[in-house]
């Protein structure tokens, strides 16, 4: 997979008409993550028909399949699927579906890493800082791309830690002075109307805050928890490394301003 160019969202966005169903049958559900019910991982929804397609995707929500509405796995299941030659047989061969799963379940995360990355290049004009960024997107592209037991096997703890004081450069760049709320517990806040431009919210807890009106234009949301958080007419054009599923797990509504790498969820 190469760089993306303009915009990270083109290359990296979930394209289930070219996977095999394995977020439906690799991953667990829990009535806790949204499901309507529990599932084991490796264990195919019920939902799947004969062809491993999904029969309720266009009614994910009412059918209480919020889990599904919000996950994304930023094309690492079209990537394991063609990576296998669109090979199917892991279905009927125990072992292969093992191998599968376990590259897939590390691939879907190394792709998230792979989307901050490819952002992070264009919020800078920086050559050295592009450069860098480049070389760590094709060093984190290179462990998706490896064969299935290489990719199962790869850190992505460490992975993630690498590129970690990467994507903090480019946002304290990007940011200015603004405010540092990194890993704040702000669940439940009001923060109605708040002017909190530029601030950054990396792994802050933002489950159901009050952030109606708010500004939060070129903020930084890499990781934070953006459950019901209540977004209608807020601001956050600019803000980056704001992913898929992290707004469509927050409500908001016509007047709420987005970035152009996420779009307005359907339920909004």
């Amino acid at each position: 997979m190469g760089m993306p160019g303009s915009s990270p969202a083109m290359a990296l966005r979930a394209d289930c008409s070219r996977c095999a169903g394995l977020c439906c049958v690799a991953l667990p559900f829990s009535a806790a993550a949204g499901f309507p019910s529990d599932k084991d991982a490796g264990t195919p929804c019920t939902h799947l028909d004969e062809t491993f397609r999904c029969r309720v995707h266009a009614e994910f929500r009412p059918r209480g399949f919020v889990g599904c509405a919000v996950f994304d796995c930023f094309g690492a299941g079209q990537r394991i699927t063609a990576a296998a030659g669109d090979d199917v047989s892991w279905r009927d061969d125990p072992e292969l579906a093992r191998r599968t799963f376990a590259a897939f379940g590390v691939a879907r995360h190394l792709h998230e890493v792979l989307w901050y990355l490819a952002e992070g290049r264009t919020l800078t004009d920086d050559p050295r800082l592009r450069a860098r960024l480049l070389s760590e997107y094709e060093r984190i592209d290179a462990l998706a791309g490896a064969d299935a037991d290489a990719v199962a096997a790869t850190d992505v703890a460490a992975a993630r830690q690498a590129v970690g004081p990467l994507l903090a450069e480019v946002s304290d760049l990007v940011r200015g002075r603004g405010h540092d709320r990194r890993g704040a517990d702000l669940a439940g806040a009001r923060l109605r109307d708040a002017s909190l431009r530029g601030t950054t919210f990396r792994g802050a807890l933002l489950i159901a805050a009050d952030l109606r009106g708010a500004d939060l234009r070129v903020c930084d949301f890499l990781g934070a928890d953006l459950r019901d958080a209540d977004l209608r007419s807020a601001d956050l054009t600019g803000a980056f490394f704001l992913t898929q599923p992290q707004v469509n797990a927050a409500r908001g509504d016509a007047a709420t301003l987005l970035p152009p790498a996420v779009a307005h969820p359907a339920h909004w």
